[in-house]
């Protein structure tokens, strides 16, 4: 019986052969090895590359960058006490010792980075960065002797996606043969064993592309955790969209072929306005057409030395013709009209794929309130998801290893901490603060925090922390001196209430009616 007879189900939809639109579209996807690791250096190359030279895809990861980190995410305690058994007390002064260890270690570059280049915050924005770009980045966690100024030997160095890789020549490399080592298959220098668990990185010295490359290049084995510890070695930051991926992909991936299109177009069009700026002219000449061109000399005469200025277009020139030449003006074409609109098209689709509202990413909020309101907070959500992965995968792992050394060195006094793994995550417990959601209309948000703090729908820790990236307890605190110091030099505080708020609101509903009338 003919095939198209006994269509059911997906085979008279997009899984039609019979159908003239899909009957070209032969898709071929095999498992994460072939569709991304044998891929994944092409990506990462051109993902870098429009980075560089497309501003829409520097927008897209810049943005992320800013909204996911910002200055930095910041860590504050957040204890078990009930795990623990700590009184709230106990476990604030335990808190805040913590905290001023932590940044003790964190806020100087020469304490937390092994190159002494950046301090943990810039760290968190070069590794997000990197991560955007090249699909996932890697962090080792080194140890240097402690100094007189830092007590802490924890180190960290980021490790751009290229250099962990699985040298492949035919032979045996360092230990691989044919994209193996030992028995464990080596997924693009990620070593997993026959389980599918991670349990190595494998890091080239250099760059393996790199113009310049040391004769003593060579791969390093670095296992995943420590034998003895269980603590991590190294850390991968990165997110999968398949299951067995082993490495990640660049965030520009889905529109890499548009970016590249669309950063093509706009330059043909500024090249076009550019040519059309120019005062174009063309000069005609009435000698035999066939003739060499002589501009510059007159060829006729031999004996004669003097040579012709060539003609150039500038402000102000003066060009002298020579006998039987004239001028005739060109008009180049104007740049498409249609431009600014059909970019605009484009690049809503690629922030659709992106995950970020074209208000958000061009920063052009001309929409209405509720439009603008609905793109930042759809945002909002990308970036509280990301924030929480780069969390997961960089910051927390981090602070583990550091409170580790903290306890075993006895700066910190954590009773329990290497005994009980529970009683170790409880001490663990941490929050990461960061930048807060974008304000379009302060007041308005301001009394709808006001009304949820009211009706026990939230906190007002939670709406300092959500809406203003601040501490609550900490601003109540600098309140109250602040108001000493005021009354002491006279003055009386100004305490803003929702009638207040209330007018204010009207009256800018009233100065907006009257500019519309």
């Amino acid at each position: 019986m003919n095939r198209k007879h006994m269509a059911t189900g997906y085979s008279d939809a997009g899984a039609s052969h019979e159908k003239r639109s899909l009957r070209a579209f032969n898709s071929v996807s095999a498992s994460p090895v072939e569709d991304i690791d044998f891929n994944n250096l092409t990506l990462r190359q051109r993902g870098r590359m429009l980075y560089m030279a497309a501003p829409v895809a520097a927008a897209a990861i810049n943005t992320c960058c800013t909204k996911i980190v910002g200055r930095g995410l910041r860590m504050k305690c957040n204890l078990n006490i009930d795990i623990l058994n700590m009184t709230p007390e106990a476990a604030k002064e335990w808190c805040r010792q913590t905290e001023a260890e932590f940044r003790l270690w964190c806020e100087n570059r020469f304490n937390c980075d092994a190159l002494g280049l950046n301090n943990f915050f810039e760290l968190q924005h070069l590794a997000v960065k990197s991560w955007l770009m090249s699909g996932d980045v890697f962090v080792l966690l080194k140890r240097e002797k402690p100094t007189p100024l830092n007590p802490y030997s924890l180190r960290l160095q980021l490790i751009e996606a290229d250099r962990v890789c699985t040298p492949h020549n035919g032979g045996t490399v360092y230990g691989y043969t044919e994209g193996r080592y030992k028995g464990n298959a080596v997924h693009d220098g990620v070593e997993v064993d026959k389980n599918g668990r991670v349990v190595a990185y494998h890091i080239c010295s250099e760059y393996p592309n790199a113009l310049y490359v040391n004769n003593d290049c060579k791969c390093v084995r670095v296992e995943a955790a420590g034998k003895l510890t269980g603590l991590p070695n190294i850390l991968q930051i990165m997110n999968a969209e398949r299951p067995d991926q082993y490495r990640g992909v660049t965030y520009l991936a889905p529109v890499i072929e548009m970016l590249l299109q669309g950063r093509r177009y706009t330059e043909s069009e500024l090249t076009a306005a550019i040519v059309q700026s120019y005062y174009t002219a063309f000069i005609t000449t009435e000698d035999d057409p066939t003739a060499v061109p002589t501009i510059g000399r007159d060829n006729d005469d031999e004996d004669e030395e003097e040579d012709y200025p060539e003609p150039e277009m500038g402000p102000g020139n003066v060009v002298h013709l020579k006998t039987g030449e004239k001028v005739e003006l060109g008009n180049p074409n104007i740049p498409t009209a249609g431009f600014e609109n059909f970019t605009k098209a484009i690049t809503k689709q690629i922030g659709a794929a992106l995950e970020l509202p074209y208000d958000v990413m061009i920063k052009e909020f001309t929409s209405s309130y509720s439009a603008s309101k609905g793109a930042l907070e759809e945002a909002w959500e990308v970036f509280r998801k990301k924030r929480t992965w780069f969390v997961n995968d960089f910051c927390q792992p981090v602070y583990e290893v550091w409170l580790s050394e903290a306890v075993a060195s006895g700066r910190i006094k954590a009773p329990g901490f290497f005994n009980n793994p529970l009683i170790r995550a409880a001490w663990c417990g941490a929050r990461w603060d960061g930048p807060a959601q974008t304000h379009l209309d302060p007041v308005k948000e301001a009394k709808a925090s006001a009304a949820e703090v009211a009706h026990g729908w939230k906190t007002n820790e939670q709406v300092t922390r959500e809406y203003y990236g601040e501490n609550w307890e900490e601003n109540i605190l600098a309140l109250a001196e602040e108001k000493k110091l005021m009354e002491k030099a006279g003055i009386t505080p100004v305490i803003s209430d929702d009638k207040e708020l209330d007018e204010e609101d009207d009256k800018k509903k009233e100065e907006k009616d009257g500019k519309e009338e």
